[in-house]
């Protein structure tokens, strides 16, 4: 794993002195990705700059440095992440008579290049991968981003110059770049809690899609490709699902993981597990474990609140499973501490609280190895998220109730306040008893009046008219919560899976992971985001995903061949931390401050109103807005950073 920089001079001003200074003070600032080693490779004659920082994962010789050049001397690629087929695509290339000088993947993909091209190499490769490669015979430039967005890769113009990177930062190196805030990235930022692509927070940068590659050649012009399509892959899957049994499919899925997993357990460093306890780390486990003769290693990270603990249920996976585990229980203090490094971290204003946890997890495990595989993915892949299992019941309550019926029942469920909801749970045992009831009750009935495009808009929306909240933000585009996407499904739960893996999936799920691994120079691996597996699950029939209210059917089968099934059934937790305690206590006053910033004091980019109303609601404890109020904390403590 890598960063990547660079810049394309598209009026060919600069001199070879200056490129090679601005490509590698772009690299310097992506030295956390690649403490390993870091280049820098020139062409002055046509403007294009290339820079690279190195963790070294496979062939830890210089023969793996970047930028690397093909033996023909055609391409030159700045290249982060990892192709898993690389051995097998490496025997194609050498049968057809390309020579090697080492062993990583870097050369195979630069040797593919020259051999193949670069979309036919694209094509081929089994992996997470953002690169830069130049071809120096046709003077183009191309940037290609994996198929699920795992990898980032932020690119724009500047001046004269097209600049990318893996992390926003690194343009900062630019001279006379000034990041100007886009309004309209802001809003979205505030209703989702992440700034959603291809937008950036910065107007003029852009997050590549996943799938797609762009072309920039001497003429300045920007040509657009997409080389793998989750609509054109979802489409054909629920046409042509597949006929099979409950045993065939659960081998066939069985034999890919297996396969995937494998694939990512290859590297030339120290290799672990994130291990939650959950059912998707844990499958992915106890498919390490079955591959390894030796006890892998697996790591947790847990809270002494018992309803954001999981590192207790991942022990017993761990003993069960015979790994060689270790744990890190945190403090709210040492958790805490790690917010004022947040904005620094992710780059751009993100919101997700798991992004504590996540770097926690992290640092503790590159204590230990240089790569961890992770169980991500599997929420969206298998539909896991409670709202699938709540997507249906509605559905079905949709049906049989009359829309009057269903406003009173809505009418008597936010009677009661949120408070009172989460008392009454108490009836229930601790370990099977929701977290924030009261709050989910009164989102859902928010929703229950609507129709289930509403439902799930109100489910991934914190603040929905964020675009008032912002002084001068336009209206979100609301393209996708439209009927005529929804009808393109054969129901609700595959329309809100496909929702999710365009947006949520890569631009906080996988956005989360990558910068708080990174941070610490971990690399880690998603191997349920293998594309073959995702692929494979869009041509499942929906019983194998949701069956009997529960989501991820068939991929518990495989979890339980391997786990006890009661080590295994429990409420889905999540990876959270209690910000709605902190903000009423040790937080407190560091949110206040940020709250009475410029910009959200009336003067400057937000509304004050609305948001000292849900400050005040938050600290009376009538309402948890925990949600909204974190998602301008972040805004504001980044924005702070940057002025």
């Amino acid at each position: 794993m890598c960063g990547i920089a660079g810049l394309f001079d598209l009026k060919q001003e600069s001199g070879a002195e200056e490129l090679c200074g601005l490509a590698s003070r772009m690299a310097n600032c992506l030295h956390h990705r690649g403490p390993d080693g870091q280049g820098v490779w020139v062409d002055a004659e046509v403007g294009i700059a290339l820079g690279h920082t190195r963790l070294a994962i496979i062939d830890l010789s210089p023969a793996g440095a970047q930028p690397m050049v093909s033996s023909c001397g055609r391409f030159v690629i700045s290249y982060n992440g990892e192709v898993y087929n690389a051995t097998e695509l490496r025997a194609e290339l050498e049968a057809a008579g390309r020579k090697f000088r080492g062993h990583s993947d870097t050369e195979v993909m630069v040797e593919g290049f020259a051999a193949w091209g670069v979309s036919r190499t694209l094509e081929r490769l089994i992996g997470m991968f953002a690169f830069a490669a130049w071809d120096r015979t046709t003077r183009t430039l191309t940037l290609a981003r994996d198929r699920l967005g795992i990898k980032p890769l932020y690119w724009g113009r500047a001046g004269g110059y097209l600049i990318f990177a893996s992390e926003l930062k690194a343009l900062k190196a630019i001279p006379g770049w000034h990041g100007e805030i886009d309004r309209g990235a802001l809003a979205l930022f505030l209703r989702y809690g992440y700034v959603p692509m291809p937008m950036s927070i910065y107007r003029g940068i852009k997050k590549l899609a996943p799938g797609t590659l762009i072309e920039c050649g001497e003429d300045a012009e920007i040509r657009y490709a997409t080389y793998w399509s989750l609509s054109d892959v979802a489409a054909r899957g629920q046409s042509s699902l597949l006929d099979v049994s409950d045993r065939e499919a659960q081998e066939a899925l069985e034999t890919l993981l297996a396969d995937a997993v494998r694939r990512r357990m290859v590297a030339d460093v120290p290799l672990g597990m994130f291990l939650s306890g959950g059912i998707d780390s844990s499958t992915v486990a106890a498919l390490m474990q079955a591959n390894s003769a030796r006890p892998i290693r697996t790591f947790s990270v847990g809270f002494r609140e018992p309803a954001y603990d999981e590192a207790a249920h991942a022990k017993l996976v761990a003993t069960h499973l015979a790994t060689e585990h270790t744990e890190l229980y945190v403090t709210p203090a040492e958790a805490q501490a790690v917010i004022p490094r947040l904005h620094d971290i992710y780059d751009e204003p993100f919101a997700d609280s798991s992004q504590i946890p996540t770097y926690l997890v992290s640092e503790m495990t590159r204590r230990h190895v240089t790569v961890a595989l992770s169980g991500d993915g599997g929420d969206e892949v298998f539909a896991g998220y409670n709202r699938y299992g709540q997507g249906l019941a509605l559905a079905k309550l949709m049906r049989t109730l009359p829309k009057p019926v269903r406003q009173a029942t809505a009418g008597a469920m936010t009677a009661v306040p949120p408070g009172v909801w989460d008392y009454m749970s108490r009836i229930v045992p601790e370990r099977m008893r929701p977290r924030l009831l009261g709050d989910k009750i009164h989102k859902f009935a928010d929703v229950l009046a609507d129709d289930s495009i509403g439902f799930y808009r109100h489910l991934v929306t914190q603040w929905l008219d964020a675009s008032a909240l912002v002084k001068g933000a336009a209206a979100p585009d609301e393209s996708l919560f439209t009927r005529a996407v929804g009808d393109r499904f054969p129901d609700d739960v595959s329309w809100m899976q496909y929702l999710d893996m365009l947006t949520y999936l890569p631009d906080d799920i996988l956005a989360k992971v990558d910068r708080a691994s990174m941070a610490v120079a971990l690399e880690v691996r998603v191997p349920l985001l293998d594309h073959r597996v995702v692929e494979f699950s869009w041509r499942l029939p929906q019983r194998f995903k949701l069956r009997d209210a529960k989501g991820k059917w068939l991929l518990r089968q495989i979890a339980y061949k391997f786990v006890p099934r009661k080590l295994l059934e429990r409420p889905k937790m999540g990876f959270g931390v209690p910000i709605d305690q902190w903000l009423r206590g040790p937080l407190k006053e560091w949110a206040a401050d940020l709250l009475n910033a410029p910009s959200v004091n009336g003067t400057g980019l937000l509304e004050r109103k609305p948001i000292a109303e849900k400050w005040a609601e938050h600290q009376a404890g009538t309402r948890n807005w925990q949600y909204f109020l974190w998602n301008v904390l972040m805004f504001e403590s980044w924005n702070a950073s940057n002025s």
